[in-house]
């Protein structure tokens, strides 16, 4: 009966985390097409009529519900694809470069150059054996207006 209700719980919380990872991503894109028109792009030189430069930046931790932690912990035992985690970095990546074009949008930006990202991993250090479910994503770069 114990074994039964933990796998029902397993399956509920896992249903449940999927769902609200969609709505995360739906939001996500809408928020993309809203900021379509600000361009974002690595090169470390900024385009020609490019003027009234300013840092940007946007920053997000996003966490893996423990019900996929869990079963991501069977995948390390056996090893493969953690999806769980792909899906998790790239919810992060997306939202910290909204963010970031956001604040470039305040500010009457309509370029990004030089964009960078950084990834910290957030883990309790006295569990050495938990798999990672934390992440923040630092997305930056280098805003500005043409002419």
């Amino acid at each position: 009966m114990e074994i039964l209700i933990f796998l029902t719980l397993l399956i509920v919380g896992y249903l449940v985390g999927s769902t609200i990872e969609r709505q995360h991503f739906a939001k996500i894109i809408q928020q993309e097409t809203q900021l379509s028109h600000i361009v974002a792009f690595s090169a470390k030189r900024p385009p020609d009529g490019f003027r009234d430069t300013f840092l940007v930046q946007g920053s997000v931790v996003v966490s893996s519900d423990y019900f996929k932690q869990f079963l991501s912990s069977w995948r390390l035992f056996f090893g493969g694809r953690l999806k769980s985690y792909e899906t998790l970095l790239e919810r992060a990546r997306r939202e910290a470069i909204v963010r970031m074009k956001q604040q470039a949008q305040l500010n009457g930006a309509h370029v990004i150059f030089n964009v960078k990202l950084e990834t910290s991993v957030i883990s309790d250090q006295s569990r050495q054996n938990n798999p990672i479910g934390t992440v923040e994503i630092l997305a930056y770069g280098t805003a500005g207006k043409l002419s």
